[in-house]
């Protein structure tokens, strides 16, 4: 993830615009192992940097392992997967969820879709889930991607990523394994000129 670790001698790019609340869809000529065909929620982008969560990556460790004794509710059972969120601070964990109500403190990272901002947070989200799972629906992620100021700009410049608006839909999608194909026809669906079929471009 290091611009200077490329060799190339393209000049870093200004930061003129925040990603945070768009996806990063890894580019196939990115090729680092922790971001291959990667997709990336950014949760903030700004002068000082970038920090966000892949969200298509499931590990083999479940939620209930994951969580430990953080909730003495005896009767929850999640063997959904923690997700591998990135290579920074691999033993931290995050939470996004769907439950609005719960969202009223925490932080709407995009329409929909909440960051858990404490503990009590946490706890409501797996009380509900646990009680009722069609009420929401929550990922728990280890770790997290960062980049320093003017390290995205400069991958993004660099070709390394792609980027569209996310959704919440996308973030839980029931199959993590298919949304870097949505996402990267979501890209080039929004930055196709001509539609594929067109024989001859003179034609009306």
């Amino acid at each position: 993830m290091n611009c200077s670790d490329s060799g190339s001698d393209m000049p870093e790019k200004s930061m003129s615009t925040s990603l945070q609340g768009e996806f990063l869809i890894a580019a196939d000529r990115l090729r680092d192992q922790n971001f291959y065909r990667s997709v990336v929620l950014v949760l903030e982008h700004s002068h000082d940097g970038a920090m966000g969560l892949v969200v298509n990556r499931p590990s083999s460790i479940a939620v209930d392992d994951a969580l430990g004794n953080t909730s003495d509710d005896s009767s929850r059972c999640f063997d959904a997967p923690v997700y591998i969120g990135g290579p920074v601070e691999t033993s931290a964990l995050f939470v996004l969820h769907n439950h609005a109500h719960i969202g009223l403190r925490d932080r709407e990272v995009v329409p929909g879709l909440f960051l858990a901002g404490d503990d009590e947070s946490l706890q409501e989200v797996i009380r509900q889930s646990s009680s009722d799972s069609s009420t929401g629906i929550f990922r728990v992620y280890c770790g997290y991607a960062g980049w320093g100021p003017g390290q995205l700009e400069c991958e993004l410049s660099r070709g390394d990523w792609l980027h569209v608006p996310a959704d919440c839909s996308t973030v839980l999608e029931e199959d993590p394994y298919g949304i870097w194909d949505i996402c990267t026809r979501r890209f080039h669906r929004a930055h196709r000129i001509l539609p594929h079929n067109v024989r001859n471009p003179e034609w009306n």
